[in-house]
């Protein structure tokens, strides 16, 4: 969940440590600190403070250093509070090493213990703060070797950098936790880094290390090896975005920007995947050959928050039209339940960094049962998609705001592409069934641009009347429930507004009674075999006092009826009627943020991608 940044080579290394930390920023944190390596004076300089980024700028901008290997962090706390002395880098009882981590040691006090028992001095709260010690113990034998051993006692996820005074080595280790490799496309300098915009600014050409490995970095060049010593070859692979798309580009907030970007996001997936009127997923191949034995018995979901979302838009989906048992669950609480798998079950790992750390947990624990595992993800080379067994990218490109809203809508479209993979290749589906839902997606982002730009008068009223209330709830039936879902995250993420998503059915067996005339009703509406049913739920809504708010197809004549505000949509195709209804759902919770005054793509407390338990 943190950042992590490391350089070693020719330039100075201080200005690329907080160019890559920036780079890391959506990540979210609450404290920030490097290290720099000063040459002939053999010393290490280690800078830390509380607060955003530039407060560690700010108390560096004098810092004269001709340093050019260093080490960056921001820090998100687990393990000690929001403080200097917690915040990283940490060093060693001489000040020989700087270490940098992300994860969670699950056995750091029994190795607290001993280490204190053979004289190690701590100085901070962390379980970060162990590791620095063990690979003292052993540092004559090399920062190499060093770490490996070191390593080999943790139990639970890392991914650590460390760094001698004096040296121009990285060591850099991972299990649990992404850890990325830039290789300079400039002779003489290298990078490491949690995540790839990190290291952008600077090269495309990347390795990703896997679980249990570690990588000797040197301004010439890298070399990677498996725990126990032995020596293994990594391929370089290239990263296609281009890093203007990582940039504000205008907009107030990273956010805003990519809604605005969505329209572009699902034509892309369309574009990629649609060929000649046909679909095409290249990276399924091996499961294509799985389904010539027929349909899985069961689809199971793995997910956690805005993709589990996603997730249950497509069992509705799936239901309906493949006519097969689904199941989703929240990855945190399947990885632990004692779930009774089919012969044929199908397990779809839906997450947007890959990188989810419950959501790997519960592939690798259902891997050994032998079941098809098939990941949707943003990020090419994540974990996720190297243990699966096919994936459908969804091509979103970085998404720098940590609420997601295009990783999102992405996902919905590649859901609904993988359930059309399954009914074609089964013939589940008619041709002319697929030929029509593919001919509908590529239709969809004009209709997803109109949804942006006719919806922002009646939200800018809506949010200009109702940003100061407290609570809010959100009403779906059918496929849209889980969207209600989700809108009410992103309220909840970015204004701190409590928002509750509920099935429109459930609400009088409860939500009901907290309806009242100072609490907003959003009720999805557009039209689908539940329509009147909503319609009666809201109803019910009204007749409580609620501030009603009704999302409608345009031209709706019931709706207007019953709803203080409206927020009129395009009609388009049942399958993906879902992805629109999802943009001014976001457009809201972003318009209310930004009234309020909220750090809208840095909310409090949350990280973009959550790669500890």
């Amino acid at each position: 969940m943190c950042g992590i940044i490391g350089y070693t080579g020719r330039r100075p290394v201080k200005p690329i440590l907080f160019e890559g930390l920036h780079r890391l920023e959506y990540r979210g944190y609450d404290s920030a600190g490097i290290a720099l390596s000063e040459p002939g004076a053999g010393k290490l300089i280690i800078r830390k403070k509380v607060g955003k980024l530039n407060v560690l700028e700010t108390d560096c901008r004098n810092l004269r250093s001709a340093a050019t290997v260093g080490i960056g962090h921001t820090r998100w706390a687990t393990h000690g509070g929001v403080t200097v002395t917690n915040a990283h880098p940490h060093a060693d009882c001489r000040g020989r090493i700087a270490l940098v981590h992300n994860g969670i040691i699950e056995n750091h006090e029994e190795l607290r213990r001993e280490l204190k028992k053979r004289g190690h001095r701590f100085r901070s709260e962390t379980d970060t703060e162990v590791i620095v010690h063990l690979i003292e113990e052993n540092l004559g034998k090399g920062l190499l070797t060093a770490t490996r051993l070191a390593a080999q006692k943790l139990e639970g996820a890392y991914a650590l950098v460390v760094m001698e005074r004096g040296g121009s080595t990285l060591t850099a280790a991972r299990m649990g936790a992404p850890l990325v490799i830039g290789v300079g496309e400039t002779a003489g300098e290298n990078f490491v880094a949690s995540d790839i915009p990190a290291v952008l600014p600077f090269t495309r050409q990347v390795m990703f290390l896997d679980e249990e490995e570690v990588a000797e970095v040197t301004p010439g060049g890298v070399k990677v090896f498996l725990m126990d010593g032995r020596p293994i070859k990594k391929a370089v692979q290239k990263i296609s975005w281009d890093f203007v798309t990582s940039e504000r580009g205008g907009y107030k907030h990273f956010m805003l920007k990519e809604i605005h970007e969505q329209p572009e996001a699902v034509a892309k997936v369309a574009g990629t995947y649609i060929r000649h009127g046909k679909l095409i997923l290249p990276e399924l191949t091996g499961f294509a050959d799985w389904l010539k034995d027929g349909p899985p018995d069961r689809v199971t979901f793995l997910a956690c928050g805005t993709s589990c979302h996603a997730a249950m838009v497509a069992k509705y989906a799936m239901e309906k039209w493949l006519k097969v048992q689904v199941e989703t669950d929240v990855a945190s609480e399947l990885r632990y339940r004692d779930i009774v798998l089919r012969d044929r079950e199908l397990l779809v790992a839906v997450s947007q960094s890959g990188e989810t750390a419950d959501t790997i947990a519960a592939v690798r624990r259902f891997r050994t049962k032998q079941r098809r595992i098939v990941t949707i993800c943003n990020v090419v080379g994540s974990t996720l998609t190297r243990i699966s067994d096919g994936v459908v990218y969804t091509l979103a490109g970085p998404e720098i705001g940590v609420a997601s809203t295009k990783a999102f809508t992405t996902q919905l479209a590649a859901l609904c592409l993988l359930m059309l993979e399954i009914g074609q290749r089964t013939r589940i589906l008619s041709a002319g069934f697929v030929r029509e839902k593919l001919r509908a997606l590529q239709a969809l982002p004009a209709a997803l641009h109109a949804a942006i730009e006719s919806t922002r008068p009646a939200i800018d009223r809506i949010a200009r009347q109702e940003f100061k209330k407290n609570d809010f709830l959100y009403l779906g039936r059918g496929a849209n429930f889980p969207i209600a879902l989700e809108g009410a995250l992103k309220l909840k993420e970015i204004s701190y507004i409590h928002a509750e998503g509920y099935a429109a059915g459930e609400m009088k067996h409860g939500p009901i009674a907290l309806i009242n005339d100072e609490m907003p009703v959003l009720a999805i509406a557009t039209e689908d075999d539940v329509h009147a049913k909503t319609l009666s739920n809201m109803q019910e809504a009204k007749a409580r006092g609620g501030i009603l708010i009704g999302l409608a197809h345009r031209g709706d004549k019931k709706v207007p009826q019953l709803c203080r505000y409206v927020i009129e949509v395009p009609k388009v195709d049942p399958l993906y009627q879902p992805i629109v209804n999802t943009i001014p759902l976001q457009l809201l919770a972003y318009t209310i943020a930004d009234l309020r005054g909220c750090d809208i793509d840095q909310p409090r407390n949350l990280a973009k991608s959550v790669t500890v338990e």
